[in-house]
């Protein structure tokens, strides 16, 4: 399975914003990488620098490569409604996604792991997609057999963050995705207007 492996201080720096979650390097060096990083008079960005960026953020925010993400775009144009808030509530149903949410793992990169590995089902059967388009009303759990995983137990137990699309039963280590979030529920920091003016010109 094809997904970023690289470093990821230096692209949170890039947009300047701690994209993948805590990020002590990113907290001492919150300016971008390279010799004239901390330089403030960088040159003005073009209207096309501006929607790449904004693009390449939310691809880096999701995990998801440029086929795959072009691909979700398609999708969102093709359904009824403003295609960027589609495209983000793509990006927002995706079973890696959700895991992440649901505090089952720290970050998207580690639920992904999860997925891959295993450890996760949707309406009680063993789904190993991370990008497994959830739909309104499904249940996603840990596999009984990897209740006692001692890097889910972690996260779960350090985990304070609540959804209104989603409801956790911690004592199944299961939760529902009620239903696919507003745009303004979504906590994301991406213009997502911007992506659809890059891909549609």
């Amino acid at each position: 399975m094809a997904r970023y492996t690289g470093p990821k201080s230096k692209i949170a720096r890039k947009f300047g914003e701690a994209i993948f979650g805590d990020d002590k390097a990113f907290e001492k060096k919150n300016y971008p990488p390279g010799q004239h990083g901390n330089n403030r008079r960088r040159g003005k960005k073009s209207e096309y620098a501006i929607q790449l960026m904004e693009k390449q953020k939310a691809k880096y925010t999701y995990g998801i490569l440029e086929k795959q993400f072009r691909n979700l775009f398609a999708q969102a144009k093709r359904k009824e409604g403003v295609a960027g808030e589609i495209l983000l509530q793509l990006c927002e149903s995706r079973l890696d996604n959700v895991v992440y949410r649901m505090g089952i793992s720290p970050s998207r990169r580690g639920a992904r792991q999860l997925v891959s590995h295993r450890h996760i089902t949707v309406n009680g059967e063993v789904v190993n997609i991370p990008s497994y388009s959830l739909k309104a009303g499904d249940v996603v759990g840990v596999r009984e057999k990897s209740k006692s995983v001692q890097s889910i137990v972690d996260s779960l137990a350090n985990n304070s963050s609540v959804y209104e699309w989603i409801t956790w039963n911690s004592e199944k280590k299961e939760g529902t995705f009620v239903a696919v979030p507003e745009r303004l529920q979504i906590p994301e920091n991406i213009k997502e207007q911007l992506i659809v003016e890059l891909y549609s010109k």
